[in-house]
């Protein structure tokens, strides 16, 4: 069986001419059997792609040959499976949508804080930690002592700092703005969120380099401060302490991991519906779900590929 190499990145560079980029990037994934999914704007570039290994690093190459992105970082893993149907190059108007005209995380995004110096950071008591997360990513493991925003989206974000502001804790001036550190999966929005701090006037705003995906690489479990497993978009779902995957499924429905305890409710239908969204679906989305499933069961059965199907709104 190949082996698939599946690669993410980020970058925060002025693109002006990002629009240019789509037809050329979508070509050469296309031309080394790379799919995934890449976002372009303005501020920048985000992406995760997969592929055999030397079709990745083609494109991976033909990215940096671009002076704008020759610092272009990317984390990879590596499966047995291609994790993407398809390749999507898409046009953006943030390549993380936060929803705050004029945050530049080129000009103001916080301290950058190695994964070898956090755990000092966080320990210190006049340090406000945020987990910049999602709710249902937060819920399955997060650092010890971090707040959890309650956030559906990375743009509820800026309304949860105002909330924070204006009751009197965590972020309210007392007498001065406190410390914040802030962290997120692989650092891209805790780039924004730190821009955004510093843009509301917080000064000693400070975010995890690399995020929790780079800590767990190279934090031993003996010294960290994490909890639990950490959310990712690929098809391992969570990983651990060395990145090892957490055994957690995913709820083709609505998108959410889920543990033993979800897997053994009785509203949970593999492929269908959880808990959590079993009630927000129709019956006719429902039944598309099932047909999806279906279809998916008989593409495995004959050793073929289920690029997915439409479904019924």
């Amino acid at each position: 069986m190949p082996e698939f190499l599946t690669a993410a990145f980020y970058q925060f560079v002025a693109l002006p001419d990002y629009t240019a980029l789509q037809a050329p990037l979508q070509a050469c994934c296309e031309a080394h059997g790379v799919k995934g999914m890449v976002l372009l704007a303005t501020e920048g570039i985000n992406g995760t792609i997969a592929g055999p290994p030397d079709g990745v690093r083609a494109v991976l190459a033909w990215l940096r040959s671009d002076p704008r992105l020759a610092a272009l970082q990317h984390k990879e893993a590596h499966a047995q499976h291609d994790p993407f149907y398809r390749m999507k190059v898409r046009l953006k108007r943030e390549i993380v949508t936060l929803g705050v005209p004029g945050v530049d995380p080129t000009q103001l995004a916080g301290q950058y804080v190695k994964p070898a110096d956090w755990n000092a950071l966080i320990s210190d008591p006049d340090v406000v930690v945020v987990d910049t997360r999602n709710d249902y990513e937060v819920a399955i493991g997060s650092f010890e002592g971090a707040l959890n925003p309650h956030t559906r989206s990375f743009a509820e974000l800026p309304e949860w700092v105002e909330q924070a502001r204006a009751e009197g804790q965590p972020l309210a001036d007392s007498p001065r703005k406190p410390k914040v550190a802030m962290f997120c999966t692989g650092g891209i929005r805790c780039e924004k969120s730190t821009a955004y701090l510093r843009a509301q006037g917080f000064d000693e705003v400070y975010h995890l380099e690399g995020g929790i995906l780079k800590y767990l690489e190279t934090v031993p479990e003996a010294d960290s401060l994490w909890r639990g497993q950490c959310f990712v978009f690929d098809e391992r779902v969570s990983v651990g302490h060395g990145l090892v995957p957490g055994g957690l499924e995913l709820c083709r429905s609505c998108r959410h991991p889920l543990t033993e305890v979800d897997l053994a409710s009785p509203q949970f239908e593999r492929g269908v519906a959880c808990a959590r969204c079993a009630d927000q679906t129709t019956e006719a989305q429902k039944q598309g779900f099932r047909e999806r499933e279906r279809q998916m069961a008989l593409a495995h059965a004959r050793q073929t590929l289920h690029v997915g199907a439409k479904q019924k709104n």
